[in-house]
């Protein structure tokens, strides 16, 4: 039987969400424990990647498993021996054909800026010495719901068919303690919320203008657009699906 896992990590010991032959990975660490408990191997498809050091609030695998009698005990189980940096949230039975990465219907990411030195955001969080100019940069973010092609923010020697993206949603707040970016799309290629927030933080620095990420976009060239900002301050914060895929 297929069964969703609802589950959040802190990735600051792994290299990523996928398997890697000579690194530490969060799919490797819950296979291996899911294999333990079942008695039996396990394969996990995850809802995307996060890059090395990315944390996620909620991220969402599929397994097919022996029919569970309690899906909330198997959660007890795995969580008393999973480390602590990772937790199951919820294993949730849905339809036979239903994919953790396909099915998603959009992604919302946050990156996270802080502008003082503070030791309990030192790996939550980006530090800035300055801070930026929120009104220029959410500018600069507005413009990017104008564009489907985001190759520009795209790490390079990726293989996709496509770099078309439907951004729906991409604006900074300003909370009492730190900057928060926050972006919802259908899908998203690899580094491109770091290559963004990169870009719209030279912006809000004075280094370019909001205008000035049109013509970045539409070069299609990744040398164009802003560093990468550190994997520390990204979050996957939510993943949706139609309510027809949970039984």
């Amino acid at each position: 039987m297929r069964y969703f896992i609802r589950f959040s990590y802190f990735g600051k010991a792994y290299h990523g969400w996928q398997r890697q032959p000579n690194a530490i990975t969060v799919q490797q660490v819950l296979e291996e424990a899911l294999s333990t408990l079942l008695r039996r191997e396990v394969g996990l498809v995850g809802a995307g990647r996060t890059d090395a050091g990315v944390h996620a609030r909620e991220m969402w695998a599929h397994a097919d498993l022996p029919g569970l009698e309690d899906a909330g005990q198997l959660s007890y189980r795995l969580n008393a021996l999973l480390p602590d940096d990772i937790a199951i949230r919820e294993i949730r039975a849905v339809q036979p054909g239903a994919h953790a990465r396909f099915d998603a219907l959009e992604r919302t990411y946050e990156y996270w800026v802080v502008c003082r030195k503070d030791p309990f955001y030192a790996d939550t969080a980006c530090y800035l010495r300055q801070t930026p100019d929120l009104e220029s940069m959410n500018t600069a973010a507005a413009l990017l719901q104008d564009f489907t092609d985001f190759r520009c923010f795209s790490k390079s020697n990726t293989d996709v068919r496509t770099y078309d993206c439907d951004i729906r949603e991409a604006a900074w707040t300003a909370g009492e303690d730190k900057l928060v970016f926050r972006i919802t799309a259908d899908r998203f290629l690899r580094n491109m919320v770091r290559a963004i927030v990169g870009t719209l933080l030279q912006v809000g620095q004075g280094k370019m203008q909001p205008q000035d990420v049109k013509g970045i976009i539409k070069s299609r060239d990744r040398s164009q657009a802003g560093v990468s900002v550190p994997a520390k301050g990204l979050y996957l914060t939510r993943v949706s699906y139609p309510d027809s895929l949970f039984l």
